[in-house]
């Protein structure tokens, strides 16, 4: 919505938004695009009379702006719609799907064709440091999007993908999320085969032959199927991962003949596939292996995406948007391939609806496995969950602790930092992990180790 809020004041409107707990990196944003945020609803944040009215997907019945809206006849529309309907129509429509890693393939496919001369138009859920923001409005003939499979609006309960329309479909992995809307994984996969319908023939669908799931709703696909992973199952494969300090590189084969050589500045199997995908992705859009090679190598990831914040006190801190249990086990393996002989900190708060839900609490007694002491901050708003299918954040850490490592709990704050201080060590990497702000941890720590 911010994103979406900046390129309509690029375009020359008038923006306002309203909200609750808006926190940087978009709060920043914001102020930087000259769009005022009023804080809380209130229908008296609708006068002046508006011409248009965005309406999130957060927003439900008895909000008193929505209410508003509807009793007085204000013109209303879904984001994406919007999105469509004033950005995308006319272009080459690129989506990236997938439970995890659309922001930063997006971004990566975004920069490839950027550094290509292709003048991309993008929209991307997250800050891509390669670009001064979350759009870019282009001559070029491309419009890449991040595809969310999350429902659009309490009028329009279908994903927001499904208002893409693409001609060019990256699937990443498909996975239960989204309990509050999603009653399995069978509903997630009936919305993307649904999406796939949309591709034309002539179009493609760039798919993880790696994820079992992908592999069974791709196979439907009417378009052009280009497949990749790590594994034989793939055409495109990347191979001979190596791992440092400072990037990962691989080769990539298709159908076993090498094609480039990719060296990222990232680290994490989970950030090769991203690469890969945009890699095969470029391809099919005619960009050179050469191009891309240079690209990559360029690449900056995305802010909140394994971002480092700082170094202080001869610990690391890492800040990152790592919330679903995938992701959170992902995160720490690539951070633990980073940094193989240090003691790494995980410390995570459970905000998004999928994570304080009991039906994905057992995911999260292994995906801890690569740190070595943990710290759980308990539920954020617990209130929006009901008591028999609220997460326990104590049988997690039960958990945890019967697989040998430490870990403990403490609310985000001045407890959690003080017992962070007393027991840390040099060379400590700690990774904070939260779709949220987590309290502003990350830069707290640093600060108070900067002071010590």
């Amino acid at each position: 919505m911010a994103t979406l809020a900046a390129m309509l004041r690029h375009k020359g409107a008038d923006v306002i938004g309203s909200d609750e707990h808006v926190y940087p990196p978009m709060s920043t944003f914001l102020e930087q695009q000259g769009i005022s945020i009023l804080q809380g609803f209130d229908e008296k944040h609708l006068t002046p009379r508006p011409d248009l009215v965005v309406i999130g997907n957060a927003m439900s019945r008895g909000n008193p702006e929505v209410e508003y809206v509807l009793d007085e006849h204000i013109p209303f529309t879904s984001l994406p719609a919007m999105v469509y309907d004033s950005f995308i129509r006319g272009k080459y429509s690129c989506v990236v799907t997938g439970t995890h890693g659309k922001t930063t393939t997006t971004s990566m496919l975004a920069w490839i064709l950027q550094s290509a001369g292709r003048e991309p138009s993008f929209l991307v859920g997250g800050l891509p440091q390669n670009f001064s923001g979350s759009f870019q409005l282009a001559p070029g003939p491309h419009f890449v999007i991040e595809g969310d499979e999350y429902d659009t609006a309490f009028f329009d309960k279908v994903p927001k993908f499904l208002h893409y329309f693409p001609e060019l479909l990256i699937i990443n992995n498909i996975e239960f999320d989204h309990a509050d809307i999603y009653r399995g994984l069978d509903d997630i996969k009936n919305v993307f085969e649904r999406l796939l319908r949309l591709v034309p023939r002539k179009g493609y669908v760039i798919a993880n032959a790696d994820d079992p799931v992908v592999r069974e709703v791709a196979q439907r696909s009417y378009s052009q199927n280009q497949w990749f992973g790590l594994t034989e199952q793939a055409d495109w494969r990347a191979v001979d991962i190596e791992t440092t300090a400072a990037a990962v590189r691989f080769a990539v084969l298709l159908k076993g003949e090498k094609q480039a050589a990719i060296t990222l500045p990232l680290s994490g199997e989970h950030n090769v596939r991203n690469a890969l995908a945009a890699f095969v992705a470029a391809r099919q859009l005619g960009v050179s292996a050469q191009a891309i090679e240079t690209a990559l190598a360029d690449f900056r990831g995305v802010a909140r995406r394994q971002t480092l914040v700082g170094e202080a006190g001869g610990c690391t801190i890492i800040d990152d948007f790592a919330h679903h249990a995938t992701a959170v086990r992902e995160t720490l393996k690539g951070v633990r391939q980073q940094y193989r002989d240090r003691r790494i900190w995980a410390l995570f708060e459970p905000r998004s609806a999928s994570a304080k839900r009991v039906e994905f609490e057992q995911h999260y007694y292994e995906a801890f496995d690569h740190a070595d002491c943990v710290v759980i901050a308990p539920l954020h708003r617990p209130d929006k969950v009901a008591a028999e299918k609220r997460l326990s954040v104590q049988r997690v850490i039960d958990a945890i602790r019967e697989r040998g490592i430490q870990a403990d709990s403490f609310p985000a704050g001045e407890e959690m930092l003080a017992f962070l201080l007393q027991n840390r060590q040099d060379g400590d990497v700690f990774v904070f992990m939260s779709n949220g702000d987590f309290a502003g941890m990350p830069d707290r720590l640093l600060d108070a180790l900067n002071n010590k």
